[in-house]
């Protein structure tokens, strides 16, 4: 499995041999550099801790935990773990870079989305709203009715107006049209996040 942590940069397009236009989101891949790698024995499960960009606002236990470790992103801002079967082809020091990926890979990208607030039915949960005609005076965006009057409480997972966006995100199955120059690739369609947030990108395990 190949994988890295990215900066979301923004949306272009490219232009396909045959004169087709794709939407393209760009992503800034690295350096990353591979600060942990844990196994069954020490960790009880495998896994490889990468970390991107640098930080001067270390705590004394992340210091100790970078130690030793000279390359971007030896004194990591960002860590992100990534579980994988085996181990053996990781090593504490080793750089990550975009280029681990070729064009045509598929790929899930986790993020997390944009938060949005409060936000009532409609927009969170796509209600259609009551009719406006007469007899609906200020219920055309309300939720109507939650219920039985039998039960005396609100049943668990009923639809509602609440908090939205924000969360952990990952879309399946996207494609690398192209890697480019300085760590840039170009993933066909949107990816989660705004501008400048922090993504996780790992190939496609099950097609």
């Amino acid at each position: 499995m190949k994988f890295i942590i990215a900066k979301k940069l923004e949306m272009s397009q490219v232009f396909r041999p045959d004169g087709t236009v794709v939407p393209v989101t760009l992503v800034q891949a690295g350096p990353c550099i591979i600060t942990q790698v844990k196994t069954e024995d020490t960790d009880g499960y495998t896994a490889v801790q990468v970390g991107m960009g640098i930080s001067k606002n270390l705590t004394q236990s992340e210091k100790g935990h970078l130690k030793g470790l000279s390359m971007p992103g030896a004194m990591s801002q960002i860590l992100r773990e990534f579980r994988v079967e085996k181990t053996d082809a990781y090593k504490r020091g080793d750089a990550l870079e975009a280029t681990v990926f070729a064009s045509g890979d598929k790929i899930n990208v986790t993020g997390t989305s944009k938060g949005k607030g409060f936000q009532g039915v409609v927009r969170r949960h796509h209600f259609h709203g009551h009719p406006t005609s007469h007899g609906h005076k200020d219920q055309e965006r309300m939720p109507g009715s939650i219920g039985a009057g039998g039960v005396q409480h609100v049943l668990k997972g009923r639809r509602m107006a609440g908090r939205m966006g924000d969360e952990t995100v990952t879309v399946q199955n996207l494609e690398v049209v192209e890697v480019r120059d300085n760590g840039i690739i170009a993933v066909k369609g949107a990816v989660p996040g705004a501008r400048n947030s922090v993504i996780e990108i790992r190939t496609v395990l099950k097609q």
